[in-house]
Formats: C-alpha cells, structure tokens, sequence
C-alpha cells in the first residue's frame, strides 16, 4: 500500500508541475513582450494567420459522422471541427516542410 501512495504522491506532483511549467510557459512571454509592446505585433500577426488557417481548414472540412463515432458524442460539428484541426496540421506541417528544404536548397546555392 505504501507503494501506491509514493505513486500518487508523485503522479499529482507531477501534474502540479506541468500546470505550473505551462503557466510559465504562456505567462512569461506575455510578461515580456509587455515591455515591448511592438512585438506583440508580430505575435498577433501570427495568431491571426493560424486563424485564418484553421477558417480555411474548417470551411473546406466535412461533417460526416459514422455510426462508430456517435456512441463517443461526435456530432456533425464536433467532426467538422475536428476536420479542420486535421487539415491546419497539414497545412502547418507542409509549411514546415517547405521552410525546411527552402533552408536547405537557399543554403547550398549560396555557398556554391
């Protein structure tokens, strides 16, 4: 019994610490930009084209619901939604793979 209680002592240790690593992740970038208020500019430039990056994944997402999926409480807006989470996934990941062979291909040719 002893062991269990060490193994929940620490698993709620352990959520206590991503809640508070995670406050800190979003809290102290907000702290900073704070002090310089022209980079929340660049932020908010970022976060408005992630939304019109989901807009698009979600208009062009279907609403289709298997029989499967009604016994988890899918409906047909939860699965739009979450075809429009899918497709900003593949939209981010096609853009991280182009940034990186863009990196690549421009790095090889000016070192040529």
């Amino acid at each position: 019994m002893l062991f269990l209680d060490i193994i929940d002592v620490a698993l709620f240790s352990a959520y206590g610490l991503v809640i508070i690593g995670a406050l800190l992740a979003i809290g102290f970038p907000i702290y900073i930009s704070s002090k310089n208020p022209a980079s929340l500019k660049n932020s908010g430039i970022a976060f408005g084209g992630l939304l019109i990056m989901f807009l698009v994944g979600y208009l062009i997402s279907g609403n289709e619901v298997l029989p499967t999926y009604i016994e988890f409480g899918v409906d047909a807006g939860l699965s739009k939604f979450i075809g429009g989470m899918i497709i900003l996934v593949y939209l981010l990941a096609g853009i991280a793979i182009g940034g990186i062979i863009y990196s690549e291909f421009s790095k090889t040719f000016k070192n040529a």
